[in-house]
């Protein structure tokens, strides 16, 4: 289906010179002379190289259907992580270059949603929000609780995040995935 460039968004699927692209970052930039343009980087799903194309906002694409198949993560096998697919029980892998930092928050057993082109699982979709442990936090600074200010934290997959000065080592919060901010503190 063609689209306009300017109605790309992060994770889409589209088609560019003969190849299948996922949609990374978009920037939109007017520049004082001239008409507006569109910076895209964008990953090659095939081999995973990246890269940066400029569009004009009237320029159009060729933008891929992607499914959602309901998957689940298994496990790690060095730079492989195995999924399998809820309804037939298919495993498949994906690389830790196509899943990127989405790596870090897969824990055993999680439901996750597995983006697929043409039958070939290219990515997947995490949950909106996961609980980690926190393992390392830096002590509250005196008078810096007075403003809603945040000190840095490690989190049990080593993520950096930033807390709250109240969440100490050994805390679990829930985390965002699409961001890695601090969400709230998890109900035990």
């Amino acid at each position: 289906m063609k689209i306009q460039a300017n109605t790309m968004r992060p994770g889409m699927v589209i088609e560019h010179q003969d190849k299948q692209w996922t949609v990374l970052k978009i920037e939109l930039l007017q520049p004082g002379k001239g008409g507006a343009f569109i910076q895209v980087e964008m990953r090659d799903i095939a081999s995973g190289n990246k890269s940066n194309d400029r569009w004009r906002t009237q320029d159009t694409v060729e933008k891929l259907e992607v499914r959602e198949r309901d998957s689940q993560y298994l496990f790690q096998d060095g730079d492989l992580y195995t999924f399998m697919d809820t309804e037939t029980y298919e495993q498949f892998t994906l690389s830790e270059d196509d899943l990127a930092e989405k790596a870090s928050y897969l824990q055993d057993g999680m439901a996750v949603s597995a983006s697929t082109i043409e039958g070939k699982p290219v990515d997947i979709v995490l949950p909106a929000h996961v609980t980690l442990e926190v393992v390392e936090a830096d002590a509250v600074v005196k008078g810096q609780t007075a403003a809603s200010s945040y000190k840095p934290g490690i989190l049990e997959n080593g993520v950096k995040v930033m807390i709250p000065p109240f969440v100490e080592a050994g805390t679990r919060i829930v985390v965002n995935t699409t961001d890695g901010t601090y969400v709230e503190r998890a109900k035990d």
